[in-house]
């Protein structure tokens, strides 16, 4: 029996935790820093735009049900060090008790931090970051004030982006800003993101991009607006959300890290000290569709690097199958998704792709209800047409086809052989012709 030591209990840790409890041949103990296990962050702006009514359905796990399990699980109890020499890990509770413990193998899951930029006014009241539990409910009941009624987002990302909408269904005057010229930035090429930059626009949602902030000015302390290099904007509230960053302050020392600071693993999540690992967003995952290692922090992906690295750590030999970073996003209805990667980061990668587009309503034209346009666009390699990207955008719900070329990524399927691919056919759904193949044929 292995003595294994968990750091960090939140999704990658969550699915790491109940994997090796499952097993029942090892022991675990698990530190966290915090005082609650398993926040579903995605569901925040749906809590804040009054959507999801019980945030206690954001949790799917607690200490209590990892401990019933066989788990010793000790909250609020930051790791201060590690003795990587003598696998020890030395940590103190809120209460000033500490611990010390040794290990066999040891799973570090400290997952990601806010980025937030040394801007001035940042430490103003009403100045909020979106990344825990607590700090989402900090929002929601300051939003109950009623002189808040302005409200700023920094960074147009996915989670901008959401809280957006979130605080106009709430009924306050939203402006969002980013340093891009474009909402949605490395997730979609431009044909793609300047819909739901559109989209958010007709909503009245105040979109200011390719703007610099340059300072959070207030008054009696607290924040009254937000200025760029191109403007000044009233705000009785900034959400600053510009980016997360791997939190790999324990073992930064010690253990190799990948060019953005995240914690080395390889397809066993292992790092480069034999008998650690490291699993979610503190680590890098392989990715697929660039053939090599990279940085992709998705709950999706915490998931599964949390089952291969507990497993690994068991002793029982599983190797990652890689990823895509598969994800979407619905706004107002539209939505969008991607995997792979898009032709503007392939360029950027030095990568040489070609790119096949098709826009078509989903299903035939007698079918006059529910039928909406979708947009597709699937991204090749020259050289050997395997598909390394697709993007979708429709007012349908066609979240699931993403699926299909997450899959056809992993597996290397080309462009060639998608065009041939056997894609059912009902009315109801889609069309003979449909848009997946129309797209692939074209690219012939």
């Amino acid at each position: 029996m292995s003595k294994i030591i968990l750091i960090g209990v939140n999704h990658a840790g969550t699915a790491c935790a109940n994997t090796i409890l499952a097993n029942g041949n090892n022991s675990l103990t698990a530190f966290d820093s915090n005082s609650n296990i398993s926040f579903l962050g995605c569901g925040m702006a749906l809590w804040i735009g009054g959507i999801v009514k019980d945030p206690n359905m954001l949790f799917y796990s607690n200490e209590k049900l990892l401990e019933e399990k066989g788990a010793k699980i000790h909250m609020e109890t930051p790791v201060t060090n590690i003795d990587f020499n003598n696998k020890i890990v030395y940590a103190q509770d809120k209460n000033g008790k500490k611990y010390e413990e040794k290990y066999d193998k040891l799973i570090l899951s400290t997952g990601s931090l806010p980025v937030l930029p040394d801007i001035p006014g940042k430490d103003l009241e009403n100045v909020q970051q979106v990344k825990l539990y607590q700090d989402a409910k900090e929002v929601i009941e300051k939003l109950n004030d009623d002189s808040i009624n302005k409200i700023t987002v920094v960074g147009a990302g996915y989670i901008g982006v959401e809280l957006a909408e979130a605080f106009k269904i709430k009924g306050k005057d939203v402006t969002l800003i980013d340093l891009l010229d474009t909402t949605l930035g490395g997730y979609y090429d431009k044909e793609f993101s300047t819909l739901m930059n559109d989209n958010l626009i007709q909503h009245n949602i105040n979109l200011k991009l390719g703007e610099c902030i340059k300072e959070l000015k207030g008054e009696n302390g607290k924040v009254t607006s937000v200025v760029t290099d191109k403007g000044v904007y009233d705000s009785d509230m900034v959400i600053l959300c510009i980016g997360f960053k791997p939190n790999t302050e324990l073992g930064k020392d010690n253990i190799e890290l990948f060019k953005n600071g995240a914690y080395k693993v390889n397809k066993h999540q292992e790092t480069s000290i034999k008998d650690v690992y490291a699993i979610g967003d503190c680590a890098t995952i392989y990715d697929n569709s660039i053939d090599d290692y990279n940085y992709i922090a998705l709950a999706s992906n915490a998931v599964r690097s949390g089952i291969v690295g507990a497993n690994n750590a068991m002793g029982i030999n599983i190797e990652s199958v890689g990823v895509q970073g598969s994800n979407g996003i619905n706004i107002y209805g539209l939505g969008l998704f991607s995997t792979g990667i898009t032709v503007e980061k392939a360029q950027k990668l030095g990568i040489d792709v070609l790119y096949t587009d098709f826009e078509d309503l989903q299903k035939p034209e007698f079918m006059d209800k529910n039928n909406e346009k979708v947009k597709i666009r699937i991204v090749y390699r020259k050289d050997n047409r395997q598909i390394i990207g697709a993007q979708l955008a429709s007012k349908q719900d066609i979240s699931l086809l993403v699926h299909t070329f997450s899959l056809a990524i992993q597996e290397k399927v080309t462009i060639d052989k998608l065009a041939l691919t056997d894609l059912f056919f009902l009315p109801h759904f889609n069309k003979p012709y449909n848009y997946v193949t129309m797209a692939a044929l074209n690219a012939k």
